[in-house]
């Protein structure tokens, strides 16, 4: 199969458009239609429905589409090996991870990255939504789960425990727990029971939830939940992490957390040599290294 005539019908199928496919080809209207013409030819197939608002894929245009759309992430991913391989720290790095660990412990880090690497560019994607690096949706994972997609190179950087946070303040008005029958007398923030998070988070919420709570407060993410607890609603349900990012919450009923939960970082084999990588692993786990010694300073 002529891999010229695959790479315009790619570009058409992604546009939607002869023209634009053109411009981006930077090829005329009419030689666009004849490539794609003498492809549909090849293949004894109509690959297009055509109508006035532009071009629809048939079913056999989506099948080749998916293929070409693999081919085209292939490339790419070859593409930024050897490119990495000879080049220094710049260019794009996307990253995907939770919006918990995004905006609660990755963001507000990031300014030591771009301290040292001024020139990189990162995408920064966070929600629970697991992507598929091999693909290459993303360069990078932060997951609070171990991986199960192949050829990743995976790394565990921390353990994370969900336990129970309130700041000073509200601790001061309110009064402090000492049991978890005590939570009667506050407002519960967690995340909501239905939305998507690390199963030991919800598996404390659930039990949370089977005792007698005064009022409720529920978010669908650890953003969310922080900035409630932050404004003194009452006690949240938080990852660890928050103490070291966040000195206004402390800690409280320091037996109801969960279990450990292992938090890994991972990417594709054929990014193992690339520069920015190693980069951002070696910034994140030095910011671990911090936050270690932070925590010991606090237990001193």
């Amino acid at each position: 199969m002529d891999w010229d005539k695959l790479r315009i019908f790619h570009a058409v199928a992604d546009a939607g458009s002869l023209t634009h496919a053109g411009d981006t080809l930077r090829l005329s209207q009419s030689a666009v239609s004849r490539q794609i013409r003498a492809l549909e030819e090849s293949l004894n197939t109509i690959l297009f429905h055509r109508h006035a608002r532009g071009l629809i894929l048939t079913e056999q245009g989506e099948l080749l589409f998916d293929a070409t759309k693999t081919m085209n992430k292939r490339i790419e991913a070859a593409a930024a090996r050897i490119k990495d391989s000879e080049e220094e720290v710049f260019g794009e790095l996307r990253v995907t991870t939770t919006t918990g660990i995004g905006t609660l412990w990755l963001a507000p880090r990031l300014r030591n990255l771009y301290e040292k690497y001024p020139e990189l560019k990162i995408d920064l994607m966070m929600e629970e939504r697991v992507l598929d690096l091999p693909m290459r949706e993303a360069d990078v994972a932060i997951r609070m789960k171990e991986p199960s997609q192949a050829d990743l190179i995976r790394k565990r950087l921390m353990f994370v425990r969900v336990g129970l946070y309130a700041t000073p303040e509200y601790l001061l008005q309110n009064g402090k727990p000492k049991t978890i029958d005590d939570m009667r007398d506050h407002r519960l923030i967690c995340q909501n029971p239905r939305s998507p998070q690390v199963a030991a988070g919800l598996n404390l919420v659930q039990k949370l939830m089977t005792y007698k709570i005064g009022s409720t407060l529920t978010v669908n993410n650890y953003f969310g939940v922080l900035q409630a607890v932050s404004n003194h609603l009452g006690i949240g349900v938080l990852p660890n992490y928050v103490n070291n990012a966040f000195d206004g919450v402390i800690k409280v009923l320091h037996k109801v957390e969960s279990v450990d939960v292992p938090v890994y970082l991972a990417y594709p084999e054929e990014l193992r040599h690339s520069k920015r990588i190693e980069a951002f692993r070696d910034f994140v786990q030095s910011e671990i290294i911090k936050d270690r010694r932070k925590l010991q300073k606090k237990s001193m």
